[in-house]
């Protein structure tokens, strides 16, 4: 093999990984956003708030901490976690509104 056949074989072998990374993201975040939508429901059976601000600061603190041992940008981490955390309130308001 010519050395820009190995760098083609590599590439695709590391986009294959990839690609079960992600595969396994979207499992985990479908798992993830089940969990939720269950939160959602006693949420509103019980007349609580569809957020948790102070819950919500005790992850964020902890995810970083996480990032930071796993080598990933903690406001990366904390980025992510806010876009996730708006669509599970996002879901919340509309499990008390009755949708």
């Amino acid at each position: 093999m010519t050395e820009a056949e190995d760098a083609r074989a590599e590439l695709l072998r590391l986009r294959g990984s990839i690609d079960n990374i992600d595969a396994a993201l979207i499992y985990m975040l479908a798992e993830r956003f089940r969990a939720t939508q269950q939160v959602g429901v006693l949420k509103a059976e019980h007349d609580m708030p569809a957020s948790d601000p102070k819950r919500e600061e005790q992850q964020v603190a902890r995810l970083r901490a996480v990032a930071e041992e796993a080598h990933l940008d903690p406001e990366f981490a904390e980025k992510w976690f806010n876009f996730v955390v708006a669509e599970v309130i996002r879901h919340h308001t509309e499990a008390k509104e009755g949708r």
